[in-house]
């Protein structure tokens, strides 16, 4: 039996009708402009902030034609000498990036192992074993950090950890040699790690909070009734529930993941030295800004772009594998 597929014309059947056409033509055209007066508002509030996306984030994009130049901003962008793939080949063959290349990686999965579930730890202990009240009050005073500038968050661990801090006042009281922890590259990536959970884990548990709430609690009592304990409705109900925005927040960590923390570890960077905090983007920084090599900072930014690209894709296929939806679906 041969199935016909009625979306397609046949083979060999003559053409549709030009007026049917016309009129699901203008069908078409009044929906589009039924949903234009519908949403007219909507789009007017959004209108400023996708000139501002464009005008920010997607104008500049023109300004990677500079890796591919010989760049001075004393003469026109397009009026600088092309040199093709010579400033990509410089970066590929300084030593000072790849060391950057492996700070930032080693930056980026430690706070993959050690940062990224803290906020479901604590989101699952908050909704499990707290108050509405005290949950409340808990969650609020855990976000607070996420409002406050870097230099802030690095000035109170400064007044904690540092030589004159907190924490060797007590230690020279006691007759016991100071330390100042905030200039030791061997402890720099427990420090870096530190600021970065004391200033985000709320924002993070605020997501988990509310992905939770989502959960019908008629399956958590049905559990119980079936003698199911706290430890198999949390790995049975709880973690499955969480899987979707889990894997959604992972992937958007790895696609920011060479970022790491620009203003955090630019600020730091003099106290513990290039070998432990020099990333990417202070690479980017120093030799773009600081030395004014425009073209082979663009050169490596662009790298850089690549390789986050390639994080994502590659992270939003490894969803696609677990059964979800990623941050988009395939086609």
């Amino acid at each position: 039996m041969t199935v016909v597929d009625e979306r397609r014309p046949t083979p060999g059947a003559p053409p549709a009708d030009p007026a049917i056409q016309k009129n699901a033509t203008e069908r078409k055209r009044r929906k589009r402009r039924a949903l234009f007066r519908r949403d007219r508002t909507l789009l007017l509030m959004v209108l400023p902030a996708l000139v501002l996306t464009a005008l920010f984030a997607y104008v500049p994009i023109v300004g990677n034609a500079i890796a591919f130049q010989d760049y001075s901003p004393y003469v026109g962008m397009f009026e600088n000498p092309w040199v093709g793939f010579a400033n990509f080949e410089r970066v590929l063959a300084d030593e000072a990036f790849w060391s950057a290349v492996r700070n930032t990686l080693t930056i980026t999965a430690f706070q993959l192992v050690f940062f990224f579930p803290v906020p479901i730890m604590m989101a699952i202990l908050l909704q499990g074993l707290l108050s509405p009240r005290i949950r409340s009050l808990f969650q609020s005073i855990v976000y607070l950090p996420h409002f406050l500038s870097w230099v802030i968050v690095i000035s109170i661990f400064q007044q904690i950890l540092g030589g004159a801090g907190l924490l060797n006042q007590f230690l020279r009281d006691n007759g016991i040699e100071a330390v100042n922890l905030m200039t030791q590259p061997d402890t720099f990536l427990i420090l870096v790690t530190s600021q970065a959970l004391w200033k985000d884990a709320g924002w993070g548990i605020i997501v988990f909070l509310a992905a939770l709430s989502a959960i019908d609690p008629s399956l958590y009592e049905a559990a119980a009734m079936d003698g199911a304990g706290r430890r198999k409705r949390m790995w049975h109900i709880t973690l499955p529930a969480l899987r979707p925005i889990i894997i959604l927040l992972l992937i958007l960590r790895l696609g920011d993941s060479l970022t790491v923390g620009f203003e955090q570890l630019l600020l730091q960077r003099d106290a513990v030295g290039a070998g432990a905090a020099e990333v990417l983007d202070t690479f980017v920084y120093y030799s773009g800004i600081q030395n004014g090599d425009w073209s082979y900072a663009a050169a490596a930014g662009l790298i850089k772009g690549v390789i986050s690209v390639l994080l994502v894709l590659g992270a939003n296929k490894l969803a696609h594998l677990f059964g979800e939806a990623g941050v988009y679906q395939k086609s």
